[in-house]
């Protein structure tokens, strides 16, 4: 049989498959009784209360967010776990809030841009109004300064004070080369973020990423909607990376009449930006555009707790999840919720329902087991990014990390899907746990989306901490979780940051509890060994890894 008791099935689904339960049993503790016995409808209920209107989307330093972690420190508290943050289960994020609105709409030349509809623009710097005014356009291609990769778009040229134009992605995935970057699968280059960083490190004044859906993995509503309303930030004091004045996306089609206005073929020059020897092209345009912001201090809270281990309590497994989303926006004059059911109040309840087993067991694993739900994960991963730099839990006692952004909802699945992917010893042990399963481990089908440099395990794995992010699959276990991967899968794709992400009965539930089972085996596994897993040779992560443990 597929996922079941050594006693009795968990669903009555799965009692029909008829295949054989693994042997891979462990018999000590009641862990095969705390396996078994996750209370589905208490996630539910945490799901679907989460994100409710009543919390107005989760936002950090809001009333729902203040709420939420609450509700977290509740939780913790009653299912008996000890602070994890000295005798506290807080720790403190102090956050600046910026809301950036364009005095005028942005002029480059006589090509008319509308806010919101095909251009969006913010600073991260904390002025009450920041200006950029004639600055000269440069395109750069992919905007990357990559050594090892022998790549330099800035080469020969000085962009001091000026506003680079650049491509979404990385040329290994334009251009489907595996032996340009990493090939189809997205590096750190390829993310918007270290686009205006290395914007900045060059000495620019703004930045313009061109929007295109499939190498962004999203569309322009995604960025319209987590662009708009408040952008928080971490203060200057935890910033090592440089801003720049004003950062900026337009759409592929603005861009197209940019080029068109400078006398060049947008798509000429995507194609010449693949090659290594590719020069910047000045586009002989002027771009000025001035932002108005509010700025406004405060303070949100990554929410720690632990169980401390038997005999190794100085070393920990950690399970992190944030729990916030993108709180209330007015949009267009209409003020809009972003509930966030999926992501992430799905995994808010799952990383209490981890903890709960592990209070389950009558012996406590040998390694401690501490529970981190992140704070402003929607803002650039803000609360993971603190705790790396402030941990309660010296990195190097960190064993490994098991992160849970966006439980799976669309139905039991055959396999496991690996977010990066080969990157960590990590993977052995989630492979152990899910033989317990009958699943099998796979690679993520869209490495060029870039995920695993997208959520909180990465602000971590900078620091050299192993994190693994997986879950879900890509093959139903049979018809009926087909149907229900074909129905939800469709919401999951329209409904990522959007008010259509809330909680619903029609969600695939038996996936969920099928991978809170599968966390839960791998933490304890991890808890009850004495290795230390690293990251496999050649992982960008390595180096820090040894470099702390020695």
């Amino acid at each position: 049989m597929f996922y079941v008791k050594p006693v009795k099935l968990f669903t009555s689904a799965i009692c029909l498959l008829g295949m054989v339960f693994s042997s891979h049993i462990i018999a000590s503790d009641k862990f095969n009784d705390v396996y078994n016995d996750f209370d589905i409808s208490q996630v539910k209920a945490h799901i679907k209360h989460l994100s409710s209107d009543k919390f107005g989307g989760r936002a950090p330093s809001t009333p729902g967010g203040k709420m939420t972690t609450q509700l977290l420190v509740d939780e913790f508290k009653k299912a008996g776990l000890t602070p994890g943050n000295g005798d506290s289960f807080l720790q403190p994020v102090p956050l600046t809030s910026i809301i950036s609105t364009p005095q005028k709409d942005l002029q480059i030349g006589d090509i008319e841009f509308t806010y919101l509809k095909n251009y969006v623009a913010n600073s991260r710097l904390p002025q009450k109004q920041i200006s950029i005014k004639n600055s000269e356009l440069v395109f750069v291609g992919y905007g990357i300064n990559a050594p090892e990769f022998q790549w330099n778009d800035y080469d020969g040229i000085d962009v001091k004070g000026k506003t680079v134009v650049v491509l979404v992605n990385d040329p290994g995935y334009a251009s489907q080369n595996p032996k340009l970057f990493n090939g189809n699968t997205m590096t750190y280059y390829g993310r918007w973020i270290y686009k205006y960083e290395e914007a900045a490190r060059q000495g620019a004044a703004a930045a313009i990423v061109i929007h295109e859906t499939k190498p962004a993995s999203y569309g322009w509503n995604v960025v319209e909607s987590s662009w708009s309303g408040a952008q928080y930030h971490l203060p200057a004091s935890e910033i090592n990376e440089p801003a720049l004045d004003i950062e900026m996306w337009i759409t592929k089609n603005k861009a197209e009449e940019l080029f068109k206005k400078a006398s060049l073929d947008f798509q000429t020059l995507k194609k010449q930006a693949l090659n290594r020897n590719f020069k910047a092209v000045p586009l002989n345009l002027k771009a000025s555009l001035t932002l108005n912001s509010k700025i406004a201090e405060s303070v949100s809270n990554n929410v720690i707790a632990t169980i401390p281990g038997s005999k190794a309590s100085d070393e920990h497994i950690v399970y992190m999840a944030h729990w916030d989303h993108l709180g209330t926006s007015v949009i267009n004059g209409q003020s809009k919720i972003f509930n966030g059911a999926h992501d992430n109040a799905s995994g808010t309840a799952g990383i209490i329902a981890i903890a709960q087993a592990f209070k389950k067991l009558s012996v406590a694993p040998k390694r401690s087991m501490t529970f981190i739900a992140v704070t402003a994960e929607e803002q650039g991963r803000l609360g993971s990014r603190y705790f790396a730099n402030h941990p309660t839990v010296p990195l190097n006692k960190i064993v490994g990390l098991i992160n849970m952004d966006s439980l799976n909802i669309t139905g039991l699945k055959k396999d496991v899907k690996v977010v990066g992917y080969g990157k960590s010893e990590l993977e052995k042990y989630l492979a152990k746990a899910a033989k317990r399963q009958n699943r099998t481990l796979t690679p993520e089908p869209t490495p060029e989306r870039g995920y695993y440099y997208r959520s909180d395990h990465f602000s971590l794995a900078k620091k050299g901490v192993p994190g693994l992010s997986a879950g879900g699959g890509t093959i139903p276990l049979n018809k009926k979780e087909a149907q229900i991967a074909k129905k939800v899968g469709k919401i999951v794709g329209n409904c990522y940051h959007q008010e259509c992400d809330e909680y619903n009965e029609a969600w695939g539930w038996d996936g969920i509890k099928a991978d809170l089972q599968l966390y839960f085996e791998t933490g304890y596994l991890l808890g009850n060994t004495h290795d230390w897993p690293n990251w496999n040779e050649g992982t960008e992560f390595k180096a820090a890894r040894d470099a702390m443990m020695h």
